[in-house]
């Protein structure tokens, strides 16, 4: 009787894998079959395996994630006191605690982690991925030391399981975590570490490039938080070589990059998204230096990458790629005097946030803070006002915070409000700044000196000016520099010194439009038309104010579309989880 259950229950499970494996797979008639495999009483093990094939197709395959975490629970149950049965076991943990996370049932996710990451001591890659996962969690709930703690446990057991560049993966992964935490110091110790290890890297060279991407990738982003957009320049260029090797045609796949070693089976994410990754650290590097053109550009490339990608894989981290992409490119518009543009951007991005939950959580701020760029740009003062109080109100982000709070204050000075802006000036004094970004101390200086220009107290803002200016030259930050030698030169012009005047001017006119950044341009040529006049060089004069009428104009007329396009409503949005989002056309496209 036995041997006819046993031929029943492997006829149904050949049936269901046939099921499942045709051209069109039949999930109903699948499902069907490992059902009935139960029916039979098969061994423990077969009844386990049988659990978590049924848990692993409803996942994949419907929206029936209930009944899929009760076959993977049952899976998880049967399996736990199995000997030799690592896989069915471990899988089971590993995407049961992934549906449970999903739920929003972290505590059961981490519980369950924990106890597989106890059993699995024995399996080499079983432990460093239930490690990984279970750092991974703590990580998005911020929890960063026991995340990074978890990290260092996994290099440690890797390098006694002599899966070196598994233990090189950890040891990123932490810097990277490190990096998100502010811990600067440990970081850049952390990071020598593994600059040694791969300088002394002896193993599989398709590994050690794949590192040094990973490595470049987190080297860049720390000079970069930090505001060294020159300091950056060297590593991030070693990295666009790096990553064009890994694009090459005879780089082998990600499986045999990986490696034959059991315990190196991991990537950190496959090369088509590293592209994507590499474009975007190259994007914020152009945005921070001020060349908002090559940004233009490269932002282009990457979402072209993006869309070609998202037609086979619409993961989570493409999302969140395309999300940062957009966020930049808006900045960039906003410079370049294309409000419109920048609108219909801001829009695409509220939008990937809406349709990405977790996007929105972590990235309502930044919105909110982009939103009141854009008001500012619009003079409409009282709604960026709104805008980044909401940015500050629900960011825990000390450099984000810090940039609203920098811009809130120009508010206030345009506004004329002393009394509001002098209670911010003990967040945004350049000597106390939260932030340990170069740039932002840059900007305070800046922001100093338009308070004192606004005072008249014009010897004491060259002094901020020039300290802003300092800074800025010192790392090329070109926006920086040439809003600062504008405003330098608008402050001889109220002097009567028009020589130091047109000695700062100048130059900043021929930077603002290498940026282009088309409200210096406006600035300065109203200053040179002026300037002219007073040196009494008619043709000159006449250039400038011609100049200055069609930036004027180019800008009042990007002005007025951007009030007529339903995107402007994005401006009121400061209560809610989800951005007021104009409707659709039919091609998918919002209206412009």
């Amino acid at each position: 009787m036995a041997s006819s259950q046993d031929a029943w229950y492997l006829s149904l499970l050949g049936l269901a894998e046939h099921f499942r494996t045709s051209n069109p797979p039949d999930i109903r008639k699948c499902i069907q079959c490992l059902n009935a495999v139960f029916t039979f009483k098969p061994p423990t093990r077969v009844e386990a395996r049988t659990h978590l094939q049924l848990g692993n197709i409803l996942l994949t395959h419907t929206k029936n994630t209930d009944l899929a975490r009760n076959y993977l629970e049952q899976a998880w149950h049967l399996s736990q006191n199995i000997n030799t049965f690592d896989d069915v076991k471990f899988e089971a943990a590993s995407v049961l605690a992934s549906v449970y996370e999903q739920q929003n049932q972290k505590p059961l996710s981490k519980s369950i982690l924990r106890k597989a990451i106890e059993l699995s001591q024995h399996n080499v890659y079983w432990h460093c991925r239930l490690l990984f996962q279970l750092a991974q969690i703590h990580a998005t709930e911020k929890d960063y030391e026991l995340a990074c703690s978890l990290l260092s446990v996994g290099s440690d057991y890797a390098q006694i399981s002599s899966a070196n560049y598994t233990r090189l993966l950890f040891l990123l992964s932490r810097c990277m975590l490190m990096l998100i935490d502010k811990k600067f110091s440990d970081v850049l110790q952390l990071l020598n570490q593994c600059s040694h290890l791969l300088e002394t890297w002896q193993g599989n060279q398709y590994q050690k490039e794949y590192l040094k991407v990973f490595f470049l990738v987190l080297q860049v982003c720390h000079y970069l938080v930090a505001g060294q957009v020159k300091s950056v320049k060297p590593c991030l260029k070693q990295l666009q070589q790096s990553i064009q090797v890994i694009m090459q045609p005879s780089w082998p796949s990600d499986e045999v990059v990986s490696g034959a070693n059991v315990g190196d089976m991991f990537i950190w994410m496959p090369k088509e998204h590293l592209y994507v990754l590499v474009y975007l650290v190259t994007v914020m590097h152009s945005m921070q230096a001020g060349y908002m053109d090559k940004a233009q550009k490269y932002t282009d490339k990457a979402l072209l990458q993006i869309e070609k990608l998202k037609i086979v894989d619409n993961s989570k981290i493409l999302c969140a790629l395309q999300l940062m992409l957009l966020e930049h490119m808006v900045m960039c518009r906003l410079v370049m005097g294309q409000k419109c543009i920048a609108l219909t951007q801001m829009a695409n991005a509220s939008a990937l946030c809406v349709a990405n939950p977790n996007l929105l959580k972590t990235h309502k701020p930044q919105l909110h803070v982009l939103i009141g760029l854009y008001a500012m740009s619009m003079n409409c003062m009282q709604h960026a006002e709104q805008q980044f109080n909401a940015a500050i109100a629900c960011s825990q982000e000390r450099d984000l915070w810090t940039f609203a709070k920098l811009n809130l204050g120009i508010v206030y000075l345009r506004e004329k409000r002393e009394a509001e802006f002098n209670a911010l000036l003990e967040y945004i004094n350049p000597d106390t700044l939260p932030s340990h970004s170069h740039s932002l101390r840059a900007a305070a200086y800046y922001v100093l000196g338009l308070q004192s220009f606004f005072q008249s107290r014009h010897n004491e803002a060259k002094r901020f000016l020039r300290e802003a200016l300092k800074m800025a030259n010192a790392e090329d930050s070109n926006r920086l520099t040439s809003c600062s030698l504008v405003l330098l030169g608008h402050i001889f012009l109220s002097l009567g010194n028009s020589r130091e005047s047109m000695n700062m001017v100048t130059p900043a006119m021929q930077l603002a439009s290498r940026i282009p950044d088309v409200h210096v341009q406006l600035w300065a040529s109203a200053i040179l038309k002026d300037l002219y006049r007073m040196c009494g060089d008619p043709a000159r004069e006449s250039e400038a104010y011609q100049m200055h009428c069609n930036f004027s104009s180019m800008l009042l007329k990007d002005h007025f579309q951007s009030t007529q396009m339903p995107e402007h409503n994005l401006i009121n949005w400061t209560e809610g989880d989800n951005p007021p989002l104009p409707q659709l056309c039919s091609s998918g496209s919002f209206r412009s």
